[in-house]
């Protein structure tokens, strides 16, 4: 960490990562105890927002499926056995999507900065379609043997809502077609 303290600056204080350490920004008028204690606050502040902004989690598709495997254990007594799971760039305005012909599941690469729970409710909810390809009542009793899945809907809700993204409805698809 370093401190520099500058004379023109009266009554600002910041802090920003350059490189190694964290550079915080004061008014040369501060006292000791006043700096202290906004270093202190602006350290944790950097710290705090380099934990939000986090490098995205990048599971291998091997590591995905391996996941994917789990939960269809857990929650699904193991009858949902995809042949691939794998995260995609191109979908913007589904988490994902499963092929239930060639047992094949993607997942939004936009999910990987999103907590472990939600991404795990999305595969069980797509792993769902393997044994149910429609949103119809069977399809959502598989996907509420997930224990957080009405909390992971309204994150997801909530972080699509606050992105602007326009949630796609629930569609009634023909065996073998590609469903959210």
């Amino acid at each position: 960490m370093e401190v520099r303290r500058s004379g023109r600056r009266r009554r600002t204080v910041s802090a920003y990562r350059d490189g190694e350490k964290i550079v915080v920004l004061v008014p040369d008028n501060l006292t000791g105890t006043e700096e202290r204690a906004w270093v202190s606050k602006m350290v944790a502040r950097v710290e705090r927002r380099e934990r939000r902004t986090t490098t995205p989690r990048r599971w291998t598709d091997d590591a995905l499926t391996e996941r994917a495997q789990e939960l269809s254990d857990a929650y699904l007594g193991g009858l949902a056995v995809p042949e691939s799971v794998r995260w995609v760039g191109n979908q913007r305005s589904r988490w994902g999507s499963c092929t239930p012909r060639d047992r094949s599941i993607r997942l939004s690469e936009r999910l990987q900065r999103m907590p472990e729970w939600v991404i795990d409710y999305v595969l069980v909810h797509e792993l769902a379609h393997l044994i149910e390809p429609h949103h119809d009542e069977k399809f959502w009793g598989w996907v509420a043997h997930y224990p957080a899945a009405e909390k992971a809907k309204g994150y997801l809700a909530g972080w699509s809502d606050a992105a602007r993204i326009d949630r796609p409805p629930s569609e009634q698809v023909m065996p073998g077609e590609d469903v959210d």
